[in-house]
């Protein structure tokens, strides 16, 4: 059983995410400075594991066998309550804490004084850095004797982070600050997995309120966001529940843009709100892969004029009601300086037709770029560029497209928990991104 850190659990993403983990079979230890809605989640996610064990008891029974073991024999989930702003409190967490494979350090604030920042409170300024910029290497620092071999460590930065935002105080310094601290202890800690969230617009609660008491039109909320709507709280929870699994390890030192193409949209059009509803989460893969590479254990190969076996046409046939999802290797066969071409001939061919009624996704994966070539840096930069241009492109039509650089013609199959994460359901929000793995 993994044991998850999470911090910020009692609201928002973080207590979505605390659900998700849960869901996955891991134990979390939640923290947050609100006690009473930190022991309200607490109290929820034990009733429903609970449940869940009479449930299987009850199944055990009926089909004659027993349970193992009692119920009971399960690592319970902890709380812990503590505000990060203070040192001695994160100090403090290290107490009696179980072995961790994972820390997510979701907890964050904003300013609301809408006050240049020349005329912010010392105090406030301060409390917002220590919170958003200081928490997280302090916990780890705290917590580093109790961390798991490769233990996984996810930051919840913001797309705030990727461009200033005025009237708010230190959130894009801190959460900039964020960003690149997480890039820097991957380089200096290659034995951790680290990487790092970057939201976009998320209808929280609170997001909800302001909606409903008219201090927030969702029509300009969304009009720079290329799939027309809000991100679910669920859905930065499957993005923060991967992130903090071992398949996430190929991603760390990367950032994860979760944010339905507002990263990359630079244009003067607004978008409308999207009519096309996004699916559940859990909704399985109907995957097709284009272009001849070995694949094996859960892909399903589609390689050119071989027939496939049956049992893998069967799992297809399952999941054909499933989520539309492409994963297209056929650029990583372009020769340099024919990147950008390879590029467009894939979304030629995908482009049009057969994925337009529901959303779906394409995957590409491109060959990692030559730093020492920079007679072909151009192209390549070109091919990036397009595949954000197509998610801006496709976004209204609730149809995503991401790419993957890997290392070799002939990847690993280790990069499956991470492609199929991309690809599926699960990643609903995130598209136009370029992911680097390691």
């Amino acid at each position: 059983m993994e044991t998850v850190l999470l911090t910020g659990a009692a609201s928002g993403i973080g207590r979505a995410t605390a659900w998700r983990l849960a869901r996955l079979g891991c134990r979390c230890v939640l923290v947050d400075r609100n006690a009473e809605a930190l022991e309200g989640l607490l109290a929820e996610l034990r009733a429903a594991a609970l449940n869940a064990d009479a449930l299987d008891a009850c199944a055990s029974r009926v089909s004659g066998s027993l349970p193992a073991a009692p119920t009971t024999t399960k690592a319970e989930h902890l709380a812990r309550v503590a505000d990060l702003t203070d040192p001695n409190q994160i100090h403090a967490l290290a107490d009696d804490m179980p072995p961790l494979d994972a820390i997510i350090n979701n907890a964050g604030m904003t300013d609301a004084s809408n006050l240049p920042v020349v005329e912010q409170a010392e105090r406030d300024w301060q409390r917002l850095l220590d919170l958003n910029l200081h928490a997280p290497p302090r916990l780890l620092h705290a917590l580093q004797s109790r961390l798991t071999p490769h233990a996984r460590i996810v930051n919840v930065a913001s797309g705030a982070g990727l461009h200033a935002i005025p009237l708010r105080g230190a959130y894009s310094p801190s959460k900039a600050g964020l960003i690149a601290q997480t890039q820097a202890l991957a380089r200096a800690r290659p034995d951790l997995r680290v990487s790092v969230l970057c939201p976009g617009f998320v209808q929280t609660e609170l997001v909800d309120g302001l909606i409903a008491s008219g201090r927030l039109d969702p029509v300009r909320a969304v009009a720079k966001i290329p799939l027309g709507r809000l991100a679910r709280p669920e859905e930065l929870a499957c993005a923060l529940a991967f992130l903090a699994s071992p398949g996430a390890a190929p991603l760390s030192g990367g950032r994860l843009s979760v944010d339905g193409g507002s990263s990359v949209f630079g244009g003067s059009q607004a978008y409308a709100p999207n009519a096309v509803a996004p699916v559940s989460c859990d909704t399985p893969l109907a995957l097709t892969v284009h272009g001849d590479w070995p694949v094996r254990g859960d892909m399903q190969a589609h390689e050119h004029g071989h027939e496939r076996e049956h049992e893998h046409e069967q799992k297809h046939e399952q999941a054909r009601d499933g989520y539309p999802a492409v994963i297209d290797t056929t650029v990583l066969a372009s020769p340099p300086g024919g990147r950008l071409a390879a590029v467009l001939a894939v979304a030629r061919r995908h482009g049009t037709g057969g994925m337009d009624s529901k959303p779906s996704s394409l995957t590409l994966l491109l060959p990692r770029v030559d730093l020492a070539d920079w007679e072909h840096a151009g192209d390549d930069a070109a091919a990036r560029m397009l595949i954000a241009t197509l998610a801006c492109e496709w976004g209204p039509r609730a149809r995503r497209i991401n790419a993957v650089e890997v290392a070799s013609a002939r990847p690993d199959s280790a990069l499956w928990p991470l492609l199929r994460f991309v690809a599926g359901a699960q990643a609903q929000y995130l598209t136009g991104q370029t992911l680097c793995t390691r």
